[in-house]
């Protein structure tokens, strides 16, 4: 039953075609195009009416002058576009870049001035310092050692004393001449230090 009903569209769809006559080129021209799109010839022709009627292109008209028209109108919208976004973004961009650009170059040129100037200063102070530091420990050095050289004398003058106060207590009182030589004998050890 289904294929019945089937047939009976299509003998409906035949009773409503038309017949166009075409030559032989132009038959062999539209197999070629249902061949390629994998249409049959009916559809690709209806298909093609349906183009021209829709576009209301002339298919006589090879450089299709709507679709340059619309080409042009589009393209000079796009150009009014891009010179007003030009005018608006792209030059106030490109200034302040300029601005930017400048002022990283003060920016540079400042840190090579300042800090750059700052570090030799400082490095010459640290220089200096270093110099100060190195001169102030040979001079406390230099203290420590009179200082135990001066304890070593007092040790060593302590001692003389000692044994010259020891020696003049064990003479006595009568000698005189011993005395003497003590006596001299403790300036002489006093000057040897």
């Amino acid at each position: 039953m289904a294929a019945a009903n089937k047939l009976i569209v299509i003998m409906d769809d035949m009773e409503n075609l038309n017949a166009i006559k075409y030559g032989k080129v132009t038959a062999e021209k539209l197999s070629k195009i249902s061949l390629a799109l994998g249409r049959s010839k009916r559809l690709v022709f209806a298909q093609m009416v349906d183009y021209f009627y829709r576009n209301k292109k002339d298919p006589t008209d090879l450089n299709d002058e709507l679709l340059k028209i619309s080409l042009a109108k589009g393209h000079k919208s796009y150009m009014a576009f891009i010179r007003s976004q030009e005018d608006l973004l792209l030059i106030p961009i490109k200034q302040g870049v300029e601005k930017m650009i400048n002022n990283q170059r003060d920016i540079v040129k400042f840190f090579n001035e300042q800090v750059l100037g700052a570090n030799k200063t400082m490095l010459k102070n640290q220089e200096d310092f270093i110099k100060t530091a190195q001169d102030n420990d040979r001079l406390i050095k230099l203290i420590a050692q009179k200082m135990e050289s001066r304890e070593k004398l007092k040790v060593k003058m302590l001692q003389i004393l000692n044994g010259y106060i020891k020696s003049r207590e064990e003479l006595g009182s009568f000698k005189t001449r011993e005395k003497e030589e003590l006596a001299e004998s403790a300036r002489k050890q006093v000057e040897n230090l």
